[in-house]
């Protein structure tokens, strides 16, 4: 069956971008180092937005030809930010990201307006009028290639890791937003895990950019940012 076309506001800007030429760029990948790994709850805070401007967990997207470091971002019409290229990211039924096993789309993965179902990790959040859904599969939806168990790891230098299996389901379509790519491959944009952690409290803050291959979305890049507390075993 032939996907179907994203929401029509959403793919009017892709469109531009693409009749533009632009092409997909950003920082290079960071090297993970050895460490000691970090099984178990992510455990997601709520993004909100105030005088200061935004904090805990979101979402934004590169526009094609931008960079991680400095946009320019796609601004969601859908946002509850006052800055729209942030959208605020809430824990979803699980309480956040789990290392160690996987967190599933549903099956269907899609409701019949094309919103994701996916509430493990993150609560199903509005973009361009439509709820995209994050989910760590074990065969990557988009590519159908096996993908590896989420794995963070700290070490002096900060968290590195593999979170390939992460993907979204968005419009009756799915986007692999792992780092690396399920092949192992870091195309433009692609870049982490990385983040901090704090060994004494569980505190940390996770961030990593995906850029999107194929597809209406092909050249723009997601960038993700979590923080919260991380639970030793929790699920």
């Amino acid at each position: 069956m032939a996907p179907r076309s994203t929401p029509a506001r959403l793919l009017a800007v892709v469109t531009a971008a693409t009749i533009l030429g632009f092409v997909a760029a950003g920082p290079p990948a960071s090297a993970a180092t050895k460490g000691t790994p970090l099984k178990g709850l992510f455990t997601i805070v709520a993004g909100a937005s105030g005088p200061s401007g935004v904090t805990g967990s979101y979402f934004r997207m590169v526009q094609p030809g931008g960079t991680v470091a400095a946009g320019p971002f796609l601004p969601n019409a859908s946002s509850a930010a006052a800055d729209k290229t942030y959208t605020l990211l809430a824990p979803g039924t699980a309480g956040g990201l789990i290392t160690g096993t996987y967190q599933p789309a549903p099956n269907p993965p899609f409701d019949a307006a094309g919103n994701g179902l996916a509430a493990a990790i993150v609560k199903p959040t509005a973009f361009f009028g439509v709820q995209f859904a994050v989910a760590t599969n074990k065969n990557d939806p988009q590519t159908g290639s096996a993908t590896h168990v989420p794995t963070i790891t700290a070490a002096k230098r900060g968290l590195s890791g593999d979170l390939d299996a992460v993907g979204v389901d968005y419009g009756k379509q799915h986007f692999n937003q792992g780092a690396p790519k399920p092949d192992g491959s870091r195309p433009d944009g692609t870049a982490g895990p990385a983040g901090t952690y704090n060994a004494k409290t569980g505190a940390y803050t996770l961030t990593w950019s995906s850029a999107i291959v194929g597809g209406p979305l092909n050249g723009f890049t997601g960038v993700w940012h979590l923080q919260g507390t991380f639970k030793k075993g929790a699920k």
